[in-house]
């Protein structure tokens, strides 16, 4: 009896995997939509390689990959969030889309979402790098958005002006490894400047840009082993939020540090900062060339260092990129999108995906291919790469909290940190008619304060 047992389970497992490889059939292709939010030069690889795969692979399998949005992240969250909150006019959900794992918590608390390990085995999982799956892991404990390219963050900085003000001052790169050395670095270039039309007062130019105010928050409370957000509300009763205000709100109000509502590469580009701190997918947006409001142009050179670190802080930095996830449909379009998700994210051709680019591939092999460089055409690419190296083997990284009202909070964060601390320069100008330099901050300190107090504190 016991051996019939037996066998009946063998051939019942069997049976059950023959079942799911008869779920296809080439003469009969089932077709997956997919919606992604790949732009440019990655649209083109993203085309290049959906044509590959049904031509192959899908071909073979009887599956037809169908693009049927391509959108910024934000626009797919909305339509997704249109179909959560069944909104007249909403679409119709792909197969397979790409977004963030907040994106994700919406979907799965509606049951519209399947599991990532329904397609994977434990063997296949283990070819990727585990810290980029745990970042798709929702509360519950499950797998739904999976990895198809990472990044994290680094300072870009404009060598042709940055060696320009090195040979006449006292600062040098090492200054810019800690947010205080940053700081001293983007007042003397201030004073540097300014020193240039001596019969025009406080013209001096600011040396640095934020692409994110809120990872930039996010990021020194990690370091000095704080939260920003916790029990889904900002956390501003901490010294995380003192050296937060120390390290942006101040420079940016004397003029150190841009108050920008854009991407530093745009700034770097004219020549209105040197450095820039932004993700590494940004790599390919910084100008081989500065345009000066006057028309005069120069070449270009860049240095792109690790991220910097509070002085006394851990080397924290943060880990971003989406992924895909599996919208729930039937066993069929199910079984076929986790084929081609297993496919795209293969060595092979995820490093095709990432190539030139600032985007770190998701599978221990490619990552190691990448290492080695030699794949690597494009040279503030390979300047990248080195700042990674370091960043990989001396820096911890994190990924975001995965709660429903994160798009939310960073929004409000960014806008209205940046809103009022424009507000505050106007007001420290004016007020240095009448004050020292000292004093006309201490004024403005003092209202930031108590913004802090009347616009979050209570609220959230």
């Amino acid at each position: 009896m016991k051996r019939i047992i037996v066998c009946f389970v063998i051939a019942t497992l069997l049976l059950s995997g023959c079942n799911k490889n008869n779920l296809l059939n080439a003469s009969k292709p089932v077709t997956i939509n997919l919606w992604h939010n790949y732009g440019g030069l990655m649209k083109e690889t993203m085309d290049s390689l959906i044509d590959e795969f049904n031509d192959t692979v899908g071909k073979e399998k009887g599956i037809i990959i169908n693009v049927t949005a391509i959108s910024g992240s934000a626009t797919i969250h909305e339509k997704l969030k249109m179909i959560v909150n069944d909104e007249p006019g909403a679409p119709e959900l792909p197969n397979i889309t790409t977004l963030y794992p907040n994106t994700a918590l919406m979907l799965v608390e509606k049951g519209l979402l399947s599991t990532i390990e329904s397609q994977f085995s434990d063997e296949e999982l283990s070819m990727y790098i585990p810290e980029f799956l745990e970042e798709g892991r929702l509360p519950d404990g499950n797998l739904y958005v999976f990895p198809t390219a990472k990044s994290t963050e680094v300072m870009f900085i404009n060598t042709t002006i940055f060696n320009r003000f090195m040979k006449e001052t006292d600062v040098s790169y090492k200054d810019l490894y800690t947010f205080e050395g940053i700081l001293n670095v983007a007042k003397e270039y201030y004073k540097w400047t300014d020193a240039k039309t001596p019969d025009i007062e406080n013209d001096g130019k600011t040396f640095i840009t934020y692409d994110s105010l809120f990872n930039m928050a996010q990021t020194i409370y990690r370091q000095i082993d704080e939260d920003l957000i916790i029990d889904e509300k900002l956390n501003l009763s901490s010294k995380g939020l003192k050296s937060f205000r120390n390290l942006y709100f101040e420079p940016a109000v004397k003029g150190y540090t841009a108050i920008y509502d854009g991407y530093g590469s745009d700034l770097i580009k004219t020549g209105s900062v040197v450095a820039s701190i932004g993700s590494t997918a940004g790599v390919l947006f910084y100008s081989p060339t500065v345009t000066y409001s006057d028309n005069l142009t120069e070449p270009a050179s860049y240095l792109i260092l690790p991220y910097p670190v509070v002085e006394g802080g851990e080397k924290v930095a943060i880990q971003r990129g989406g992924g895909m996830s599996i919208i729930k449909s039937n066993e069929q379009e199910e079984y076929a999108a986790g084929i081609f998700l297993k496919w795209f994210t293969a060595p092979e051709q995820n490093l095709r995906f990432i190539s030139s680019t600032g985007y770190l591939p998701v599978t221990n092999e490619a990552i190691n291919i990448v290492n080695e460089g030699s794949s690597i055409t494009d040279e503030k690419v390979k300047i990248l790469l080195d700042a990674i190296k370091e960043m990989s083997e001396d820096y911890t990284f994190f990924y975001t909290p995965i709660i429903i009202n994160f798009d939310e909070l960073q929004n409000i964060f960014n806008k209205d940190i940046k809103d009022y601390t424009l507000r505050c320069r106007e007001e420290y100008l004016n007020l240095l008619d009448s004050m020292d330099e000292e004093q006309a901050f201490n004024h403005v300190s003092k209202l930031f304060e108590e913004f802090i107090a009347q616009r979050w504190e209570f609220e959230y």
